[in-house]
């Protein structure tokens, strides 16, 4: 509840703003990378929730039976 009170109240100027400090102390070369982890730390956590392993189902010719 009180989130999507805090998200209403953001308004265009405020979030330029927030975007522009997050820029300001990154950098733009360093911001994609940090994305990159982002989304793949989201993907993984959904993957967990919904109890996919990501298993290898290649077989190996070395390991023995």
């Amino acid at each position: 509840m009180l989130n999507t009170q805090i998200l209403a109240a953001l308004g265009t100027t405020e979030i330029l703003l927030i975007l522009g400090v997050v820029l300001l102390l990154f950098g733009g070369k360093k911001i994609p990378e940090l994305m990159k982890g982002l989304g793949r730390g989201v993907k993984e956590f959904k993957d967990g929730k919904d109890g996919v392993d990501n298993v290898d189902e290649t077989p190996n010719p070395n390991r023995k039976a």
